[in-house]
């Protein structure tokens, strides 16, 4: 473990990862940093987040997605 692995804010607060009809949704406790990572991490697709606090990355498409658990 370093100070950087503490530090960062992407994976580490992953919990838990599915796949649901082609969207990654990523349990824990996120905020906007972690939708700016997300966006970085997954150019094109479109994350999310949701009311649980977990991260939804959608795929490409038009518009904002609307979060599968709502």
């Amino acid at each position: 473990m370093t100070p950087e692995a503490l530090l960062s804010r992407w994976p580490t607060s992953v919990q838990k990862v599915e796949l649901l009809n082609g969207v990654l949704i990523f349990a824990g406790d996120f905020d906007e940093r972690d939708l700016d990572t997300a966006r970085r991490t997954y150019p094109g697709r479109r994350p999310v987040l949701n009311v649980d606090g977990g991260l939804e990355v959608h795929p490409a498409g038009a518009g904002d997605p609307t979060p599968l658990l709502a």
